[in-house]
């Protein structure tokens, strides 16, 4: 039984995720716990993010966190794909379903999932040059969506330099904070390090009870969504096609560069919660379930890729 639940901690997660959500949703004895619960989500999830940072980058050397050229590749396919669709969605033709190119613009400007390295990891990537992208694209978001997306939906009152910040603001807290435990722990407290890098897999298990949580919200905007059956699914594939194209793409340059996994996760593993605000904050509300879907493509690829790899050492160790 053990065993079972370690090989399918992923799609186990999701599938509580989702169940939970339905009890809430359907049971009537429970809707005075709601509020609880919904307070609860709220101050567990970054609180699982901050731990699942911290324990990963104990293991990571700052000597190793150094630029490579395949990061040059993957910043440049996000700007640009990002600029191409902002640019049809301006002067393409207006029949076109608008909240699905939108919601296909925040997926591929959504910067590299804080949790991505955790992944990386378990597949038997390069968690260090993973970190380094995962800032390196957070940066560039936090430039390029406060000029472009205003050009699609127009905000009053929106600066530049205010939403840069607020968007440094949402994501920076909970990328160097932890960073910055984690190098003085490996500075300080050299054995309490040790204890820690022993722990080989508790990030990873963190990260699927954060996992069953994004499930449960995203499955619960879904349904709460006032969308059309025909916009959800433009929607949804939108989301399943820059998914399948970034993962796609990560993968090959980081196989150019002898890094497969890193490129692949840090390309199509993505920030969804914060693409989720970006697409609330800057462009048309219903284009957020773009990357509430998004959650439910990479992790089901997550899950088919960490299957894979089990597979093959099963068959080695034969």
């Amino acid at each position: 039984m053990l065993q079972i639940l370690k090989n399918w901690t992923m799609p186990i997660a999701m599938s509580v995720g989702a169940f939970v959500y339905f009890i809430f949703a359907k049971i009537q004895l429970l809707e005075p716990l709601k509020p609880f619960v919904n307070e609860s989500v709220s101050l567990l999830t970054p609180t699982l993010i901050f731990v699942m940072l911290f324990l990963t980058f104990c293991k990571v050397s700052p000597r190793e966190l150094r630029p490579c050229r395949w990061h040059i590749w993957l910043i440049i396919f996000q700007v640009v794909t990002c600029l191409a669709l902002a640019f049809f969605l301006l002067f393409g033709p207006s029949s076109v379903n608008k909240v699905a190119f939108e919601a296909a613009m925040v997926c591929l400007i959504c910067p590299t999932a804080t949790a991505a390295a955790v992944i990386t990891s378990k597949l038997g990537g390069n968690a260090s040059s993973l970190t380094t992208y995962t800032i390196l694209s957070n940066i560039v978001t936090a430039i390029i969506v406060p000029i472009i997306f205003p050009m699609v939906e127009p905000h009053e009152g929106m600066a530049f330099w205010s939403s840069f910040w607020l968007i440094l603001g949402k994501v920076f807290p909970l990328l160097i904070a932890p960073f910055i435990a984690a190098m003085l722990v490996r500075r300080f407290l050299p054995k309490l390090k040790e204890r820690i890098t022993a722990c080989h897999d508790l990030a990873f298990y963190l990260w699927s009870i954060a996992l069953a949580i994004v499930v449960g919200q995203t499955i619960r905007s879904i349904v709460h969504s006032q969308a059309s059956i025909p916009t959800l699914l433009c929607i949804g594939g939108a989301s399943l096609a820059t998914c399948i194209m970034q993962f796609g793409f990560g993968k090959y340059i980081g196989g150019r560069y002898n890094d497969r996994i890193s490129g692949g996760q840090a390309l199509g593993q993505k920030n969804t919660v914060f693409a989720i605000w970006m697409a609330y904050t800057y462009l048309t509300p219903l284009s957020s379930l773009g990357p509430g879907s998004y959650v439910l493509w990479q992790n089901l690829f997550n899950s088919w890729q960490l299957w894979r790899k089990r597979v093959k050492e099963e068959k080695a160790n034969k």
